[in-house]
């Protein structure tokens, strides 16, 4: 590298540098203290400034609100149709275990039989 390529390199960096330093300066929206404003003018325009701010907050808030809601809403529902699935199981393995069960067989033969030979 020759000395014009380092400092037209340097040179970059540093306008890159102060470039970006401008881009982090720029007005943030957010709410501000209007009493210091002197002119009616200028207090008015920062008042709307800050209902402005407000109303796309409330706008945002409800619509994240109100995908939660929906979120929770489909979650309840999937569970209630899991918790009657888990009912209609267990009445089914109730009524399974109240109905009498068959003696068990050994060796082919039915304990019936041989205790009535």
């Amino acid at each position: 590298m020759t000395s014009r390529s380092l400092s037209w390199m340097l040179l970059i960096a540093i306008v890159c540098a102060l470039r970006h330093g401008a881009a982090l300066a720029q007005d943030v929206p957010g709410i501000e203290i209007c009493t210091a404003e002197k002119k009616m003018e200028r207090r008015t325009s920062c008042l709307q400034s800050n209902v402005n701010f407000l109303q796309t907050a409330v706008t945002k808030l409800s619509v994240d609100s109100g995908q939660k809601i929906d979120a929770a809403n489909r979650r309840i529902e999937s569970l209630e149709s899991m918790v009657a699935e888990l009912r209609k199981t267990v009445a089914e393995l109730q009524e399974a275990q109240k109905k009498p069960q068959p003696p068990v067989k050994e060796g082919g033969k039915d304990n019936v039989k041989e205790s009535g030979k």
